[in-house]
């Protein structure tokens, strides 16, 4: 029962697999590589050989990846074109005609998509309930592909207006496009995400005509690359929402990968959430490009229905809410115009990296002002001799224009970057009406442990979690997802006035097509789970909450029921709720659950704790010097493997992971679990 999970990310892929059929002290294997940014699928079989795992071993393998972030970010896709209704043409560029900065007259919007040039019209039109108002013509449905043709585009978006209540228009048209371009990609929206207000479904469409190539090529070559080594195993690729389905889903639904990477480290705080029965945390992860930041209600991610990859660049597929700013351990230190030190969000990512990696990097980095204030070990535990004069030369040529010391430049350089990380935090707890000082904060990322205590600190948080897989924590949830998809349909209709009838058919058309999308994964029925939710508003708002909406046959008390909740939902967002306005249902959500296998806790712990011998002389491996506060203290370096359950540590110190590092700077007190993650609270707290 080989199960391996692998996530790409800006610097590193990590992997993490766990085999449930081994003996205790086989059944957790890891590995670390650098990642290969002309072709991660490289760096994927880089990892596999690293962990010395046979690919025909393999029972299933699990990856979260970057590639559709990336190629949209990077615009390194093939350009797509669009065919809407005549009139609506530009509504990729108009967007909603907000502002970023309200009073700077020289600022530039983003490119669209799809540029103008590349989007055609036809004359139809789709009424707001449905019907048509005028039919597609199919002659100029046929000239506009041939026109599409002529561009040599293999990638096409068709988005009409209120196609979301009926789609035959838009089926019409891929008819004649496929007629014209057999072997083209063809997104509908009305098969994307059937919800109404069309910014947000053109936008999104198109982004599914553009990654449809890039993520179809990608996942095939991986595929290949997997056969060839021997691998016979499904390949699973981690969804935005916290769930994964299956390469062959993933290939026909891109869009839905846009977060794919953090997502793993979401799910990993989820099975902890469960396993040491802590319901609120707030979820980070520190990487080599980007610090990722989300919260967890109930040991679930919030959920964002409507996510801006760019400004104005709405994205209606729910994912979960994780806020990512250019800060990691690549993170490149400047000076602005006025003098300031600054850090990001430009990244010396993987080439050529951090100074102290070696590989051509000069400009210092997070990474290099952490090796230069002794806070990593220079050779990573023995896996990669790091430079620490190359270090301190990078450091220096910000220090010497600021006429700081090196080592306080270096410390000013990590405290910068914590506060950037901690900025994100404010952004996703108080956008949901979230207090963070009601949250334990868990770090992920090898480089998560360096900054934790600082974060929480800035924050207001008390205490904070470095679990035992934080080096790898992706690819560790990537171990622990369920199969997950969610089907949607606008169901505009007041709570007063719903017809129960076709709520209830209407649940259960989306609740089939769910089921379907699950088996088509290969979920048995008996394992699927269904869960309801509806976006819900007051009449006359702008936007919407979801809303958990019960299983089973509805009546009149059930509707009573829901509007009850959406009341305590929206003052649980907004701070503010009223039963004296109408609500009505906007869209309805079926989420389907396809329930997989995961470790087991007393399996867990006792894969953890094999072959560790506890008896010797304590965990301390050696002391270095460390800088902390603007001076230097002799610090204790500890294994975090040899640690004992509740053994105290103060800093300052530090504590080495397999795959990371952790911080104790003076004031904090850690403790060790029986897990091996490590807990850290402030002012000689208990732990």
């Amino acid at each position: 029962m080989l199960r391996v999970g692998v996530d790409v990310g800006g610097t590193f892929t990590d992997l993490f697999a766990w085999d449930g059929d081994a003996a205790e002290a086989g059944r957790v294997r890891e590995a670390k590589v650098l990642t290969t940014p002309h072709d991660p699928s490289v760096g994927v079989m880089d990892a596999i050989a690293a962990a010395n795992i046979d690919p025909s071993t393999i029972v299933t393998i699990v990856h979260g990846t970057t590639i559709a972030t990336n190629a949209l970010i990077e615009r390194r896709y093939p350009e797509p074109a669009l065919v809407t209704t005549q009139g609506f043409r530009d509504v990729l560029e108009i967007g909603r005609q907000r502002r970023r900065r309200l009073y700077d007259p020289y600022q530039v919007k983003v490119p669209p998509l799809i540029e103008r040039s590349r989007r055609f019209t036809v004359a139809e039109r789709m009424s707001a309930d449905g019907t048509p108002v005028e039919p597609l013509d199919r002659d100029e449905a046929r000239r506009v592909a041939e026109r599409v043709a002529a561009t040599g585009i293999q990638s096409v978006a068709v988005a009409f207006i209120n196609a979301y209540r009926n789609g035959e228009h838009e089926e019409a048209m891929r008819d004649a496009l496929l007629e014209v371009l057999p072997d083209a990609k063809v997104a509908l929206s009305s098969q994307t995400r059937p919800k109404m207000r069309e910014l947000g479904r053109f936008v999104t469409t198109a982004i599914r005509a553009a990654l449809l190539p890039a993520v179809d090529d990608y996942i095939d070559r991986l595929q290949r690359k997997l056969e060839e080594a021997g691998c016979r195993a499904p390949l699973f690729i981690v969804k935005s929402n916290g769930g994964m389905m299956s390469g062959a889903t993933a290939r026909q639904r891109p869009e839905e990968l846009i977060e794919s990477g953090p997502a793993g480290g979401v799910a990993a705080a989820s099975y902890l959430s469960d396993l040491l029965r802590q319901p609120s945390l707030i979820v980070t992860d520190v990487g080599g490009t980007s610090f990722e930041a989300s919260m967890m209600e109930d040991g679930q991610g919030l959920v964002t229905d409507e996510y801006e990859i760019e400004w104005e660049r709405p994205v209606i597929t729910p994912m979960l809410d994780i806020r990512s700013i250019g800060a990691g351990g690549g993170s490149i230190a400047w000076i602005d115009d006025g003098g300031s030190l600054r850090v990001g969000p430009h990244s010396a990512g993987a080439d050529p990296g951090p100074a102290c990696y070696g590989r051509g990097g000069t400009r210092p980095t997070v990474t290099d002002a952490n090796l230069v204030l002794g806070r990593i070990d220079p050779t990573l535990g023995g896996k990669f001799q790091l430079d620490v004069a190359a270090a301190e030369r990078a450091i220096g040529t910000v220090a010497e224009q600021l006429g700081m010391s090196v080592l306080d430049c270096a410390e000013g350089i990590a405290e910068i970057v914590s506060e950037n990380m901690a900025a994100a935090i404010r952004m996703v707890s108080t956008d949901r009406g979230r207090d963070p000082r009601d949250h334990v904060l868990v770090a992920f990322g090898g480089a998560g442990g360096l900054h934790a205590h600082h974060i929480a600190q800035s924050v207001g948080v008390e205490r904070v979690l470095v679990p035992r897989f934080s080096g790898v924590a992706s690819a560790f949830g990537a171990i622990t997802m369920d199969i997950r998809h969610d089907i949607e349909a606008t169901f505009y209709a007041p709570t007063a006035e719903v017809d129960v009838e076709e709520l209830n058919q209407a649940f259960s058309d989306l609740e089939r097509q769910v089921t379907a999308l699950l088996q088509s994964d290969g979920v048995d029925r008996a394992a699927i789970a269904l869960e309801r939710t509806a976006q819900m508003r007051y009449v006359g708002q702008s936007y919407e909450v979801t809303t958990p909406v019960p299983s089973g046959r509805l009546d009149g008390a059930a509707v009573t029921g829901i509007a009850d909740a959406f009341h305590g939902v929206h003052e649980r967002e907004y701070g503010v709720a009223s039963d004296t306005f109408a609500v009505a249902f906007v869209t309805l959500r079926v989420t389907g659950i396809g329930q997989t296998e995961k470790p087991e806790p007393r399996e867990l712990e006792a894969a953890l704790r094999s072959g560790v011998d506890r008896n010797g002389h304590g965990s301390v491996k050696h002391r270095r010097e460390a800088y902390f506060d603007g001076r230097h203290h002799q610090v204790d370096v500890h294994d975090a493997r040899l640690l004992h359950p509740d053994e105290e540590i103060a800093g300052p110190a530090i504590i080495e992971q397999q795959d990371g590092v952790i911080v104790l700077p003076p004031g904090s007190v850690a403790r060790a679990d029986r897990y091996e993650n490590v807990l850290i609270t402030s002012g000689g707290e208990s732990a």
